[in-house]
C-alpha cells in the first residue's frame, strides 16, 4: 500500500539549501508538500508535527480521492462494492459464531468478545481497497462542497455503491449459510440478527447516525496517518467502538440479517427492509454531515482567513 519514502537528504537538492529565489519565497510548509508525494507521505517521518498529517493535506488527499472515485466507470465502482459487501459478510460470520460459542451468561460480556472480533471484516475491505457504502457517505461530499462534482455525481456514487454492497452482502451470505454445516454458528446469527431488528424506527436511526459518524471518521483518520499499521489500528478502533456499543451498520447489519435468515432465523422481509433502509438513512446522515460537511467547513475556513491575513499583511 504505502510507496517508498524517500530520506530527507535524497530530496534536498542544492537550490533548496541556497534559499528561494528572491520574490519568489515560499513558506515552510509550502516547500514540504514539494517534498511529498500524490499521497502526501512526509519526507521527514520523526517530526513530531508529521506523525498525523496536517489538516490541509488531509482534506486535499479527501477531496483528490473523491474525485478520481466519483470519475471511476460505473461497472468498477459497482464491481468494488460487491466484493466489499461479500468480504463483510465475515464481520457477521465472526460475531456469530463468537454469540454461539459464548453465551451471555458467560465470564466475560458478550457484547465486549462481539465487538473484539467485528472488526475483522472492515479491515480486510481496507487492506483488498474496495468501497464501502459508509466511508462513501463523507468521502463522496468532499469534492461536490469544493465544486469539482455536481450533486448528481453525488446521488451516482451512492447510489453505484450501495446497491453493490446489498448485493455483495447477499452474495457473502448466501456463502457462510451455506457453509453452516461446518461454521455451526446458526443460533448465533439468530441473536444477532435479534439484536438489530428489536428496536423502534427512532432508536434505529440514531444509533446508525452515530455509527456512519464512526465509519467516517474513521476513513478520514485514514487519511491523516502514514499508510502502514496505524491504519488498520485507526479502523479496528473506529469498528470495535461500533460493535461496543452495538450500534446499526448499514452494510455489515445486512450481511447478520440475511445470514440469520438464510440459516433458518425467524426474520421477515418488511422487518429487515425497515431496519436496514433505516440504518442507511442514519448512516447516511452521521457520515456527511458530522464528517464531510463539518472536517470540510472548518478546514476551508481556517485557509480562508490565513489567506485573508497574509493579504493583509501584504497590503500593510
Amino acid at each position: 500500500m504505502a510507496r517508498g519514502v524517500p530520506s530527507l537528504t535524497d530530496t534536498t537538492s542544492a537550490s533548496d539549501e541556497l534559499g528561494p529565489a528572491p520574490g519568489n519565497e515560499k513558506t515552510e510548509r509550502q516547500i514540504e508538500r514539494g517534498r511529498e508525494d500524490s499521497r502526501f507521505i512526509p519526507v521527514v517521518l520523526k517530526r513530531s508535527d508529521q506523525s498525523v498529517r496536517h489538516p490541509d493535506d488531509v482534506l486535499r488527499n479527501a477531496i483528490q480521492e473523491g474525485t478520481e472515485q466519483a470519475g471511476r466507470p460505473l461497472a468498477s465502482l459497482f464491481l468494488s462494492a460487491i466484493s466489499a459487501g461479500a468480504i463483510l459478510g465475515f464481520a457477521a460470520m465472526a460475531v456469530g459464531v463468537m454469540a454461539t460459542l459464548f453465551g451471555a451468561e458467560g465470564p466475560v460480556p458478550q457484547r465486549i468478545l462481539l465487538a473484539i472480533v467485528y472488526p475483522l471484516g472492515f479491515v480486510l475491505c481496507l487492506i483488498s481497497g474496495t468501497q464501502l457504502f459508509t466511508e462513501h457517505t463523507a468521502l463522496a461530499v468532499y469534492p461536490v462542497l469544493d465544486r469539482r462534482r455536481s450533486v448528481t455525481s453525488l446521488f451516482r456514487v451512492w447510489g453505484t455503491v450501495l446497491v453493490g454492497n446489498l448485493v455483495g452482502c447477499a452474495l457473502g451470505a448466501g456463502l457462510i449459510a451455506m457453509a453452516d454445516g461446518v461454521i455451526g454458528a446458526a443460533e448465533g446469527y439468530a441473536s444477532v440478527a435479534e439484536h438489530m431488528m428489536h428496536y423502534t424506527a427512532t432508536e434505529t436511526l440514531m444509533s446508525a447516525v452515530l455509527a456512519g459518524w464512526l465509519m467516517a471518521l474513521g476513513g478520514w483518520l485514514i487519511l491523516a496517518t502514514l499508510p502502514d499499521f496505524s491504519q488498520i489500528a485507526v479502523i479496528y478502533v473506529t469498528t470495535f467502538l461500533i460493535g461496543l456499543g452495538g450500534l446499526h451498520h448499514s452494510i455489515a447489519g445486512t450481511s447478520e440479517i440475511l445470514v440469520a435468515a438464510f440459516t433458518g432465523a425467524p426474520v421477515t422481509a418488511g422487518g429487515a427492509i425497515t431496519t436496514i433502509a433505516t440504518a442507511v438513512l442514519g448512516n447516511l446522515i452521521g457520515g456527511s454531515l458530522f464528517v464531510g460537511v463539518l472536517n470540510y467547513g472548518h478546514i476551508r475556513e481556517t485557509q480562508l482567513v490565513r489567506e485573508d491575513d497574509g493579504d493583509s499583511s501584504r497590503d500593510g
